[in-house]
């Protein structure tokens, strides 16, 4: 691993590995950019909170259902606008850290039309990552269900309106599926196109130890 500058390089990735690889006879140097370890960070605890929320979200509309609202479901109904926030929030955090330090070059063995979608999919998943948390805040507006764990009360970003409600209620379960269907695109493309078929530095970038499996024969 090779630190560039004081820790730091002039875009996100934190490194450049550099290792031989035998092809035709000849030693290719083949670079890896990986992302900062800030970043992964950022990363794996946005994964980690999701694996969270979308059970809970699941299970409490429908044990909602069920049991026609009970204690449980209470504190299921809370800890999902909580962690919703929470999420929110490192979004915002991640993409002002991604603006400031930038991001590792791309895959080098990428066409540019691959380049394209998966910056495509990064984007839209920034952006349904922040659109999800804030729809469902204003859907605790519009029912005016703001409060949490009986303790505390999310502030309300507009008035209570029964049939915005049931809009907003809509638009967040719908963007809640896209965003989740984008991200097991998101997961096959990494683990099953780059890292199993094409064998290339992608899964690298973000999970450093997983090595290229061109590099391992």
């Amino acid at each position: 691993m090779l630190d560039l500058g004081k820790g730091r390089a002039p875009i996100e990735g934190a490194c450049v590995k550099t290792r031989g690889n035998a092809m035709s006879g000849s030693d290719l140097r083949v670079r890896t950019a990986t992302y900062s370890t800030a970043a992964r960070h950022f990363h794996w605890w946005t994964v980690a909170l999701l694996l969270i929320q979308v059970p809970v979200g699941l299970y409490m509309v429908y044990r909602g259902a069920a049991t026609n609202f009970d204690a449980l479901t209470n504190t299921l109904y809370s800890s999902h606008k909580t962690l919703g926030l929470v999420i929110l929030a490192l979004v915002v955090a991640r993409l002002i850290y991604r603006f400031a330090h930038g991001a590792p070059a791309d895959e080098p063995t990428l066409e540019w039309w691959q380049k394209a979608a998966s910056h495509a999919t990064h984007w839209s998943l920034y952006l349904l990552l922040i659109l999800v948390p804030i729809v469902g805040w204003l859907g605790i507006s519009f029912y005016d269900a703001r409060e949490v764990f009986g303790i505390a009360t999310i502030p309300a970003l507009a008035t209570k309106n029964h049939e915005a409600w049931e809009v907003a209620r809509l638009v967040h379960k719908s963007l809640a599926y896209l965003t989740v269907a984008l991200v097991a695109m998101h997961i096959g493309a990494a683990v099953v196109l780059h890292y199993f078929i094409r064998k290339d530095g992608v899964l690298e970038r973000m999970l450093p130890w997983a090595g290229r499996r061109d590099r391992k024969g």
